[in-house]
């Protein structure tokens, strides 16, 4: 059995986080962190699922059988995210795409088009992949 994947928005304004799931409508989450929120949206799922079970509400395909939560954060969001971790200039290398653009995104100021979006996630999966081949 294919194990599906489950979309979560997440956006950031004004230092907090919010989460949502399309296929499950009323099912949201807010916090201060990322990782707060996304053990906050978990424990809050599972009610949710457990509610509508007691309820006889019809429960969304995906979540008969195994799944994975994905997350799609943002563009502000990501960036308050890795914040620290690492920086515009640094991002703007592994991606192409101009720092100053990148500090408008994590402002809020603008949103990136698509093909930003492409290339800041391409740059983010490909150093993932590079650091998963690597051990101490």
């Amino acid at each position: 059995m294919k194990m599906e994947k489950v979309t979560v928005n997440v956006s950031y304004e004004g230092g907090g986080y919010g989460a949502s799931i399309d296929i499950l409508p009323g099912c949201i989450a807010v916090a201060d962190s990322f990782k707060k929120l996304r053990t906050l949206l978990e424990e809050g799922m599972a009610m949710h699922l457990q509610s509508m079970r007691e309820d006889g509400d019809p429960i969304p395909g995906a979540f008969n059988g195994e799944y994975r939560l994905i997350y799609k954060l943002d563009a502000q969001a990501l960036l308050a995210t890795y914040d620290g971790i690492f920086t515009k200039a640094a991002l703007s290398r592994m991606s192409g795409v101009n720092e100053k653009q990148l500090w408008h995104y994590a402002l809020g100021v603008r949103k990136p088009r698509p093909a930003q979006r492409e290339k800041i996630t391409h740059a983010l999966h490909g150093l993932g992949n590079e650091l998963i081949g690597v051990e101490l």
